[in-house]
């Protein structure tokens, strides 16, 4: 009965190193990383009726700080204007550190693109709200963005554009074949 206890330990053990081994993710830290706020009209823009149009970019870079370990920066800028006066302007850099180990480098890339910023954009959000309203405009709730989208349209985007390449020079070299020959 104690060998039977020992090796169901043992393979318990054995598990559990298998399990550590495989995928492991974990958020290390999220932090403001730069804001900018600008309202170039003021107090002007504060006059008449409030009816901007709102213009919202959004981009994210990443960069490896060491072995399985990545910052993650998610930049928002949002543009209010009113016919051609910019009434506010604001940019937001949040980031994160995430360990990402155990992945291989497609899922790597997905998760980078896709899971991180998803992760950090309610904090941007919020951190852009926030600097509207202190500027004194009205509360600025921007909407969920699909991150898994965006990044299956960019890889769509690529794909075409390696697609497009590989014809140009695929014609290239027909175009060019002929020429050799002759010489």
């Amino acid at each position: 009965m104690a060998e039977n206890e020992e090796t169901n330990a043992d393979t318990a053990v054995a598990q559990n190193t298998d399990e550590q081994q495989g995928p492991n993710f974990a958020i290390q830290r999220i932090y403001l990383k730069d804001a900018s706020y600008e309202s170039p009209g003021s107090p002007a823009t504060f006059q008449g009726q409030w009816a901007p149009k709102i213009t919202f970019d959004i981009k994210n870079r990443n960069l490896k700080l060491q072995d399985d370990v990545y910052e993650v920066v998610l930049i928002l800028t949002v543009e209010a204007k009113q016919e051609d006066a910019v009434c506010f302007l604001v940019e937001v850099q949040q980031g994160a550190v995430f360990t990402c180990k155990g992945l291989e480098d497609a899922q790597l890339e997905q998760v980078l693109n896709t899971v991180c910023p998803s992760i950090i954009f309610p904090y941007a959000r919020e951190a852009i709200d926030a600097l509207v309203i202190k500027g004194s405009f009205p509360p600025l709730m921007l909407a969920p963005v699909n991150f898994e989208a965006l990044f299956a349209q960019r890889k769509e985007q690529e794909a075409k554009q390696a697609a497009g390449n590989g014809a140009n020079g695929a014609e290239a070299a027909a175009e060019t074949g002929p020429d050799t020959a002759d010489s």
